[in-house]
């Protein structure tokens, strides 16, 4: 990142990602995004009963509870992808590191630019839905760079005063199966740092879509520096704790926390059979991209 995100206009911002990450994507993987896009376009064909080796994402629950055997849906593909963001823009999401402004929600602007101008260019569409603690608005699915300005100018204003409590993922993930019809690509953008309960609609929106769950994270939030005396402070709730961060047992046990917690996430997308792929404030966006493009196209043989 370079320079607080707010300073800026969405088109510099856009022109910006245009030459210092979209140029580079370009010519890193050749023009070819189909290892991290392929798949997603595709309409309703028909229905088979379900072989070995099928992919149970596309069992058709509402059949198959009716012929009391597994049946799945068939897809034919379409040229046109329509992707959705699902945006947690919660105040755990401005944490980061205020010497470099890398806050999580500064790389959400970027990843979401990022993505929405590799998929508005080739003429499909994208929208948008935005959780700040509750569902704040959506944005309909519409193709074009004036949409992605659009989507930039919304990530840029200031956010909304939310009820003060910790973030609880399940509605916006429910508004994601409510909204969302047709079959879609769905981004899902966030630390995931949230209450349980969303487990479940993850799991139902994978049956309909096609998922890639996108965690935000900063390396402070899981390995602390050696700075002496704080008072660290909840960004949901406001809850203030006195550590002593020079407490060598205090860091390791807070290293241990953040590792469970991290392990006990990867095994939630494991069992939805969710792509994640895990992004840093102090990684480079283009590597990052590279690197999940690399582990999907693995996958995929």
């Amino acid at each position: 990142m370079s320079g607080p995100t707010s300073a800026l206009t969405p088109e510099r911002i856009l022109l910006r990602l245009d030459w210092h990450v979209i140029r580079r994507l370009d010519g890193l993987l050749q023009g070819d995004y189909r290892s991290l896009f392929y798949g997603y376009g595709v309409d309703f064909a028909d229905l088979r009963e379900y072989q070995p080796g099928d992919d149970i994402r596309y069992i058709d629950w509402n059949v198959t509870a009716r012929m009391d055997a597994p049946y799945v849906r068939q897809y034919v593909e379409d040229r046109e992808i329509t992707a959705w963001f699902l945006l947690d823009l919660s105040p755990s999401m401005e944490f980061g590191t205020s010497e470099t402004e890398s806050l999580k929600r500064t790389v959400l602007i970027d990843f979401v630019t990022t993505l929405a101008r590799l998929l508005t260019r080739h003429g499909n569409r994208v929208g948008a839905i935005f959780y700040n603690n509750r569902v704040e608005r959506t944005i309909p699915p519409q193709g074009g760079r004036g949409q992605v300005l659009r989507l930039i100018n919304d990530l840029l204003k200031p956010p909304r005063p939310g009820p003060s409590s910790v973030t609880d993922l399940r509605p916006l993930l429910e508004a994601g199966l409510h909204a969302i019809k047709r079959r879609s690509l769905i981004f899902i953008i966030s630390d995931f740092m949230s209450v349980p309960g969303w487990e479940r609609p993850l799991t139902l929106l994978n049956r309909r879509h096609e998922i890639l769950a996108i965690r935000m994270w900063d390396p402070r939030e899981v390995e602390l520096p050696d700075i002496g005396p704080i008072i660290m402070e909840d960004a949901e709730t406001g809850e203030q704790l006195y550590v002593d961060t020079g407490d060598k047992s205090f860091r390791r046990r807070f290293q241990e926390l953040a590792r469970q917690r991290e392990a006990e996430l990867n095994q939630v997308f494991k069992r939805a059979r969710v792509d994640a792929l895990s992004l840093s404030t102090e990684e480079d966006l283009v590597r990052a991209i590279v690197r999940f493009a690399t582990l999907r196209r693995q996958q995929r043989r």
